[in-house]
Parts: structure tokens; sequence; C-alpha cells
């Protein structure tokens, strides 16, 4: 494999730059951008499986597309690093996800060539439909290419959006990367070969030549165009996509650069709404990769510091092993989460019981609705940022029917350097407003556990919202206690200041009262609140301060000042939580720490409120 230095790349510092070169020449630079990759990532952390499978898909591109005038969507955009660094970013890829640094997916504010920010999958066909109208619209002849994974493609959004570019003339180019084999294996010589001739001019012209003549024989016609799609349904599994008014080619070698960059030469000259099926291995190149995908998929940066104790998500997969054995109503959900959201052991234990629905968060809600309506208890593994594309599903099929469903809400507050598209920073704030639901948020594994617990047996809709991570490495029992509904828990009894800690904040709120000799309160509940307690609190003391990971705009600081207006009580209140603006990647504890959620910004707050 060829190192970062070698001499390609390092002269490559634009796609103008690449499209000098040879096209001999390119599948060196393939090399020594695979190497820089493999190199960097292992730096800084982050994404090497996906990034590794598009190299020549992205160098392909990027060769026969003119960019930045064409407009390229990724969709998710995790593998988006072979792009970056062959639009000028190359020289600052070690600072990948690091505060200050690149960021781990396209944004628009980073590069000229990012033409739309991405972080949650399946929205890059609809954006490049929008930007392909427009150019329509202008009379612009610039080109619009969504590259989407066979993963994003299970989406909802991704289908409606086919199905409207269908029906439309805009020039739409739609890159299926198939890295999974789960479309197709049709894979070779001959299918390359007809992708050639189906995306070549002389089968374009000859195609629209015998439509002219044939349209004017209804009868003939239809019977042509059924007999050319049973030809290419034989050999192509593009009926589909045919259907939805596509020209379907495909599949084609993903690495093999002599023909994507035949194909995509073709299409580009093509109009209307084209897609193209291209195979590719995840981890190409990189053995480990290759033989562990998943296990590179996303990786810490070598040296890192491993968990004294249980992740908050390791916990909850414990848990719910645990509670399926003493419960045989309960069945899990996930959006295509079951790793990141812990539930691989379960899906092992119990595969009758468990429903992975692909990344299709609104049906994982409605789908937990109606098991629910027949007696069963289920539990929906979903992160918080994932859980707001099914809000409306939570509210109308959840909420409004008053039905048992629990929400194990993982990555809740900040997630460090996956930056602001993966943040859970408003769950608490949406939530709260639903009538019927119960949230809590646990200040350490233990409790998590045990409002896991509480929220099972609950018959109603359910929200235990927990961060990424480990916590503070409290002992997790093994038994499968409950706590009491609505009902906070003192901490630390002091003087003049009163802190009410939300979850993750209760922590920095001990250590800062240990200072301030202030009162803790373990608040436990974002609803029901435990207003009896923050009536005494209130009476007892001069300044009440909330505290939260999460907006300060609407969410359980707000609940609070809520209550202590409804009662008219004069206590001055602070509320402590994220600002009213997109936090970007970072370290954990850094990104808190310069948003005041930590022991020294309490401090500060109450000592800026009692002036020396």
């Amino acid at each position: 494999m060829a190192k970062p230095t070698d001499t390609l790349l390092a002269h490559i510092n634009s796609p103008a730059d690449l499209r000098k070169l040879d096209k001999k020449q390119l599948p060196q630079v393939a090399e020594e951008i695979r190497a820089l990759i493999v190199n960097s990532v292992q730096q800084t952390g982050g994404h090497i499986s996906s990034n590794l499978g598009v190299i020549e898909l992205t160098i392909a591109l990027h060769y026969i597309f003119n960019t930045p005038d064409d407009r390229f969507v990724w969709d998710v955009g995790h593998q988006s690093y072979v792009h970056k660094i062959l639009t000028g970013r190359r020289d600052k890829m070690h600072t990948m996800r690091q505060a200050g640094g690149l960021s781990g997916f396209p944004k628009r504010s980073e590069s000229p060539y990012d033409h739309f920010g991405v972080g949650h999958s399946s929205t890059s066909i609809s954006a490049a439909l929008g930007m392909a109208i427009a150019a329509q619209a202008n009379g612009d002849s610039r080109r619009a290419v969504a590259i989407i994974g066979d993963g994003a493609l299970t989406a909802g959004q991704a289908y409606e959006a086919l199905a409207h570019a269908g029906d439309l003339s805009a020039n739409l180019l739609v890159i299926l990367n198939d890295n999974e084999m789960s479309i197709s294996k049709n894979v070779g010589g001959m299918s390359n070969y007809l992708a050639r001739l189906l995306s070549g001019k002389f089968y374009a012209s000859a195609r629209e030549g015998s439509k002219k003549v044939l349209e004017k024989l209804p009868s003939a016609w239809e019977f042509a165009r059924r007999a050319e799609e049973h030809v290419k349904g034989m050999v192509i599994p593009g009926t589909l996509f045919e259907e939805m008014g596509f020209n379907y080619i495909g599949p084609i070698d993903g690495h093999d650069l002599d023909i994507l960059m035949t194909t995509l030469g073709n299409l580009r000259e093509r109009k209307g709404p084209q897609f193209l099926h291209i195979v590719t291995k995840k981890g190409k190149g990189y053995e480990p990769a290759e033989q562990q995908p998943g296990k590179y998929h996303g990786v810490s940066p070598a040296g890192s510091a491993a968990s004294t104790g249980p992740t908050y998500t390791q916990v909850f997969g414990q848990w719910l092993c645990d509670m399926a054995k003493e419960s045989k109503d309960l069945i899990a959900i996930t959006p295509a989460m079951c790793d990141g959201s812990g539930l691989n052991e379960f899906a092992k234990r119990y595969p009758k019981r468990y429903f992975d629905v692909g990344i299709a968060e609104q049906h994982a809600v409605t789908l937990a609705a109606g098991i629910a309506c027949e007696g069963k208890k289920p539990v929906v593994a979903i992160y918080s940022t994932f859980l707001q594309r099914a809000y409306d599903q939570l509210i109308h099929d959840v909420a409004i029917q008053n039905l048992p469903v629990l929400f194990a809400i993982d990555r809740g507050g900040l997630v460090g350097a996956d930056g602001a598209t993966h943040a859970g920073t408003f769950d608490l704030s949406y939530l709260r407003c639903i009538p019927n639901m119960v949230v809590m948020a646990p200040a350490d594994e233990n409790e998590c556990r045990q409002m896991l617990t509480t929220g099972y047996n609950y018959n109603g809709p359910c929200a235990v919202r927990y961060p990424r991570g480990a916590g503070n490495g409290t002992a997790v029992s093994t038994h499968l206690d409950t706590i009491e509904i609505g009902k906070a828990e003192l901490k630390r009894q002091g003087v003049k200041v009163a802190i009410l800690a939300f979850g993750s904040m209760v922590q920095p709120a001990m250590d800062a009262a240990e200072q301030l000799n202030a009162t803790v309160v373990n608040m436990r509940f974002v609803k029901p609140l435990d207003n009896a307690m923050i009536e005494q609190m209130a009476n007892t003391h001069d300044l009440i301060i909330t505290i939260e990971e999460n907006t300060s705009l609407g969410g359980a600081g707000s609940a609070v000042a809520e209550h202590l207006i409804a009662i008219a009580n004069s206590t001055p209140i602070k509320i402590m939580g994220l600002p009213d603006k997109f936090i970007d990647h970072g370290e954990h504890k850094q990104m808190l720490s310069q948003c005041g959620l930590d022991a020294k910004g309490i401090i500060d707050t109450v000592k800026n409120h009692f002036p020396a």
C-alpha cells in the first residue's frame, strides 16, 4: 500500500488538479488515499470501513463531474472523507472530529464543495432533487448527484423522493452504493458490459427513436416496452426503479475505475432521472476492516482510554435481557441501531422478540403502538436525535392512545465528536410537552436500570433518557428494582442555594456543591415533576438553580420555573442548560465546560448572583 507522502496525492488540492492526471494514474491516487485514511482515522477516530469502500467512486465522480458547479449530496455523510481529501482538506485530516477541526460529515460552512449538510440518513435524494429542480428553473446545465447506501434506502423518505423524481424531467443522478450485497449479487463482466451498453448514446438514441415510431401504434409500443422490461429484468434488478421513472443502470463493480468513469461519463450526458447501482466492499484494501466491517464502521482514536465501567448502553442491553427473562411480553424494536443501542445479546437470545426495522424511525414507533394494543410491552431503543424523525408518531400513535411503550433514549445530550447532527439536545423539551408522557433522566448507571424497570412496569408511554458513554462508575444492581414515579431524591443538604439537577448534571452539581455548601436534588423526573420538593427548596433557599444537558429553552428548568410562577413563588431561579445554538463537534467534557455545564460553571453562576 502506498504511503500518504507519495507524490500524486500531495499535488491534488482540488478536483481540478485531479482531472489533470492521466486515467492510468488514478489507481495510485486511490491507494494513497486508502493509506491516508487508515493512518488519519487511527489518530482521530471516525469511520474507516465506509470510506475505504467509496474511494474509487469518489475519485471517478470528481474526475468526471465539474465540481463544485455540479452538486454532490452524500447520504449520511460519514463516507465523505475521500471527498474532503480531494477538495482541499487533505492537510486538515488530522483535525477530523476534533474541536475547531474538520467535521466528520459534509458541512456547507466548511467548503464550497459540501453542497448539503448531512448526518441523518435518507435525505440525499430529496436534497439533490431540489437542487436539480432549481437548476432547471434557472436554466443551468449543472448536474445533481445523490449518493446513497443500501441501508439508507430502507427509509421511507428515500422512496418518497424517488417517486417524485421519477415523475419529473429534472437532471438527477442517484447512485446506490450497495455494500452489503443486499439487492443483487449480479456483478461481473456481463453486468459491466450491459451497464456500458445501456448507459451509452447508441442505446439511448435507439430507444427514443423507437419510442417515437411505436407510440403511433399503441399496441406495438406496449409490447416493445414490456419486452424491454422483461429482457432487462432477467439480468438486472432495476425493475422497481424503472417503474418509478428512472433509467436504471447496473449493478457494476464500484471498485473498477475504468467502468465507473465510462458509465458516469455516459450518464452525465443523459437527461432526466438516472439511477446507477454499484456494488462495493466495506473496508476495501484494509484487511482488518474487510474482515470486520462492522467493528471498523466507527473507531476510537488509537490509545484512547477505555471505560472503567459499563456504559449506559451496556446497562440497557443487560437490563433488556434480564427483563425479557422475567417478562414474556417484552418485545424490543430498533431502527437499524442494534449494536449502537446495545441489543446484540438480546437479539441472539430472543430472536423472535427482536425487530430491527431498518432506518425507519416512524415505522418503529407506530409498530410499537400496534404491538402495545395487543397486550405486549414494546421497548423502542433509539437515539435521541433519531427519535426526532418520529415525533408525529410519538404523539399521534402512542401518546394520544396512552399506550404502554417504553422509549430507551440513548445519546441524550451532547455526543462529542459526532457533533450537532447527532446530539440529543432537544428531547427533554419535545417530550415534556406531550400529554400522558412520563420522562426520566438517570443520574447514574444503577438509577438507569431502575428507571428502565419503572418505565416498563408503567401502563402508559414512558421515556428513559440517558447519555452516551459511561457514567461515574456506580455499581449496578442485578435486581429489577423500581422507583416511585415523580419522586426526586435529596442528595446533599446545604444552605442558601438549591441546585435541582437532571440526569447527567447531578455529578457536576455535587462537585460544585462541595465548594458552595449548596443543596443538591437529583430530580430524576422531568415529567411529572416533584412539585413538593421544588416548593420545599424554594421556601428554604435564596436561589434555585436548575441544570440539564438539554437546551435551556422549554426544557426541565422551564418546567420548574413554570411551577414556581403558577404558585406565585418569587424565589430567584437560574436555568442552566445548553445555549440556543447548534454546538460543533469536540471533546465532550470540553464542550460542557464551554457551555458552563460543569462544576466551575455552576460556581460562577452562584458567584454572579451573590457578588462579593
